[in-house]
């Protein structure tokens, strides 16, 4: 029987719905204007005769640049990551905070005021594939006292309607109106550190799959 009108099978061949997977309240990122054009062909690939990335991976399937990107991912190369996806990284922007209540919201900000990280880390990074679609993807990793912090934080986050960990404006990106909605979200933990990670579209249109394979490669990169 075919999947249900609304679902769509991942990278990891599993069936998962396409609204919003963490619901709640959509983050917008407020940013410079006219500037979404970074992703297009002159920044984002080759020019006129040239190979891409993403001509190399072209072949390939989803799963397997995946499983190459998270590979990569693992042994924290950021860069190669992206480009066994097939996408080049444009532009990175990284901060590091010690409060995550002012950092949050919803339940996970009221999860922070009872119990507090330890550290903040927040990347925004832009990937293009050369073909005008491009991806802007958040990552947080949240350093808590314990192991067991970090899971009911994760396991907060991962419900529909909790709120998280607000992500980076993108105006550092040079990017207009990206809203993260929860829709593309993955979560990770190791130890105490927990990793949350969101992606949007910015330019073109990205396909819905590889949005969220790129949330899964992002959870496994370590803290900047």
């Amino acid at each position: 029987m075919g999947k249900p009108d609304g679902f769509y099978k991942d990278a990891q061949g599993r069936t998962r719905p396409r609204f919003n997977k963490k619901g709640g309240v959509a983050v917008a990122a407020t940013a410079l204007a006219g500037t979404v054009a970074f992703g297009a062909s002159g920044i984002g690939g080759a020019g006129a005769g040239g190979g891409t990335a993403a001509d190399s991976v072209a072949g390939q399937s989803l799963h397997t640049k995946t499983e190459s990107g998270k590979s990569e991912a693992r042994k924290g190369r950021s860069e190669q990551a992206w480009s066994r996806m097939g996408w080049q990284q444009l532009r990175r922007k990284i901060e590091h905070a010690a409060e995550c209540a002012v950092n949050s919201y919803g339940q996970v900000r009221e999860f922070f005021v009872r119990d507090p990280c330890k550290s903040l880390d927040r990347t925004l990074l832009a990937v293009a594939d050369g073909n005008g679609n491009t991806i802007v993807v958040s990552i947080a990793w949240v350093r808590m006292a314990s192991g067991t912090a970090a899971r009911k934080l994760t396991d907060l986050a991962d419900t529909d309607g909790t709120g998280n960990v607000s992500p980076l404006g993108a105006a550092a990106l040079g990017l207009e109106g990206i809203r993260f909605t929860g829709r593309y979200y993955s979560s990770d933990r190791r130890g105490a550190l927990a990793v949350i990670s969101e992606a949007a579209p910015a330019s073109g249109h990205p396909d819905g799959e590889e949005m969220d394979a790129a949330t899964q490669i992002a959870v496994l990169l370590p803290p900047p």
